[in-house]
């Protein structure tokens, strides 16, 4: 014989509410999170642009291009700079896209850096009216040269983690970057220097840094059970 169990919310008293929430919370295996609130800053005054004269197929790709190999508000807040945990905190989960996109928009890869998970695909565009090609010779992944004319779509799978450098020959500024994550413990600071990891249990965690142009580092930050700010200085090499 078998018996259900049917327990109404309307009849639920605000203690009985309560004891659930706490059992929840106290339950083994379950970990209070915290969170990084990350701004990251030059450490010194930003250096001058660096501007790259364009001398083939300017009716698309204008007269100069910005180098964009380090793009620097004037509150000297850095973009582009990719932050990460160095081993992702057992048991707890976050979201990694499986797909990200890079477009080729007036002979500039767009965005500069994208983040894709070990065995995620990166779909390369190209909307400009005229041919690209995607050229890259990473050091774990297959290396690759395709030729690639406006509308066409090329979808390509990195299997293992890696930072990789994607060029077009044809257009010799061009230059973007893939950043193939071991785990979902990444994130990418926006235009204004942000950036922001969830789900990071309080403690003691070591946060890695990369830039093109600035290099790599570490620090190690206490993470506070609810936000934690962080403000990450990095210096020219």
């Amino acid at each position: 014989m078998r018996f259900s169990l049917v327990i109404s919310w309307a009849v639920m008293t605000p203690r009985f509410l309560l004891s659930i929430l706490l059992a929840a919370l106290l339950a083994p295996g379950v970990a209070a999170a915290g969170e990084i609130q990350g701004r990251v800053v030059l450490n010194s005054a930003p250096p001058a642009a660096n501007k790259i004269a364009v001398t083939i197929d300017q009716y698309v790709c204008g007269n100069e291009k910005d180098a964009g190999d380090l793009v620097v508000t004037e509150a000297r807040e850095i973009r582009n700079v990719v932050v990460w945990l160095e081993s992702a905190p057992p048991g707890v989960p976050a979201a990694a896209p499986p797909t990200a996109q890079m477009d080729q928009k007036e002979c500039v890869f767009a965005p500069r850096v994208v983040l894709v998970p070990a065995s995620g695909t990166v779909e390369f565009l190209n909307s400009d009216r005229l041919l690209h090609n995607l050229h890259s010779a990473p050091k774990n992944n297959p290396p690759f040269n395709r030729t690639q004319p406006r509308g066409r779509t090329i979808p390509i799978t990195f299997a293992k983690p890696e930072i990789i450098r994607v060029d077009c020959d044809l257009h010799s500024w061009m230059r973007g970057w893939v950043v193939v994550a071991d785990h979902p413990f990444y994130a990418l600071s926006d235009d204004k220097g942000r950036f922001r990891l969830a789900n990071v249990p309080p403690g003691s965690h070591t946060l890695h840094f990369w830039h093109e142009r600035l290099g790599r580092s570490s620090q190690t930050i206490t993470v506070a059970d609810g936000a934690t700010p962080v403000t990450i200085e990095l210096g020219l090499k």
